[in-house]
């Protein structure tokens, strides 16, 4: 494998952080510029904001809402995931037939024109008859306006044979993918009916660099410790150094966000990367670098990653 045998992913703007370690104003700046680069693919979720504060609940989509109406646009691809009944990090959901009506409808009056997919999010549920009732209700509420899709699924397997008894294919499904954990091969059933999209690539906000956490760290924020995964770090310094000399023409990547995204634009089950930038200088970095994934070959990177995977 190499770059020219990878296609680009796409890539999508994460809101999970929106109005807790990403302020209003940041929030609206990096919305700006990935508009104006291009970018039409945003997530969001009911429970986002995922503070643990019930003040917060649903403040993203009211962000994102903001921006759109401000801007009057409408050539947005939003995707919604719902079924969270908080964002309090609790399994509560509710994914019925009446509720999820509600949802499309309420989706359809705040986003218009913008609302691309609604997502199951959170599903721990095992019963065949309950998921199939979710699939065909969402189907029928989308019709030709918007898809349907997948998100923190516990029983893929299940929804594998409910999508394939509806003969969809492609369907958006999102999944953790990082370094330190993925979750690609528990989504093995799925392979032949979605389009991966990979979120939580920087592995909660670990940084290579002990000393590059702000106060504002996402991982600072959701109750992280820098120095829980320092084995892993060790590892990647030992590799990126080895990388250096061997291919001493090629840049090196030098941070967490980096290697995240090369182990998920390489991966060719992958098709699209969920990032969460907090800044604009975050998500300019980020175009530039994958840029930079398909203008030199780190396939050699990407199988030493792998290995380390493993």
């Amino acid at each position: 494998m190499n770059k020219d045998t990878v296609t680009p992913p796409d890539l999508i703007l994460g809101t999970a952080m929106w109005g807790w370690t990403v302020d209003e104003r940041d929030c609206f700046a990096i919305l700006d510029d990935f508009y104006q680069r291009g970018g039409r693919r945003v997530d969001t979720a009911t429970n986002y904001t995922i503070n643990k504060n019930p003040k917060d609940f649903r403040r993203a989509e009211k962000l994102l809402a903001a921006w759109i109406t401000a801007h009057q646009v409408t050539d947005l691809e939003v995707i919604v995931k719902v079924g969270s009944l908080n964002n309090l990090m609790t399994p509560d959901q509710n994914l019925a037939p009446t509720f999820l009506t509600i949802c499309a409808e309420e989706y359809g009056n705040l986003l218009g024109a913008n609302l691309a997919c609604l997502m199951v999010h959170w599903d721990n549920r095992e019963n065949e008859e309950d998921i199939n009732a979710t699939v065909t209700t969402l189907l029928e509420l989308g019709e030709d306006r918007w898809e349907i899709g997948l998100s923190g699924i516990k029983h893929p397997e299940i929804y594998a044979r409910v999508i394939a008894a509806h003969g969809l294919n492609g369907l958006p499904v999102e999944l953790k993918h990082n370094l330190i954990y993925s979750d690609y091969g528990r989504y093995a059933p799925l392979q032949d009916y979605a389009s991966f999209i990979a979120y939580g690539i920087n592995a909660g906000g670990i940084k290579l660099s002990a000393g590059g956490y702000s106060s504002k760290a996402s991982l600072l924020a959701r109750g992280g410790k820098p120095d829980a995964h320092q084995s892993v770090k060790e590892q990647l310094d030992k590799l990126l150094v080895a990388f250096e000399e061997n291919y001493p023409n090629i840049p090196v990547p030098n941070k967490m966000n980096h290697l995240g995204m090369l182990n998920a634009a390489y991966h060719p089950g992958i098709s699209s990367i969920l990032l969460g930038p907090s800044k604009v200088e975050h998500l300019e970095d980020s175009f530039a670098w994958l840029k930079q994934l398909y203008t030199e070959d780190y396939a050699p990177l990407y199988k030493a990653l792998k290995k380390l995977e493993a």
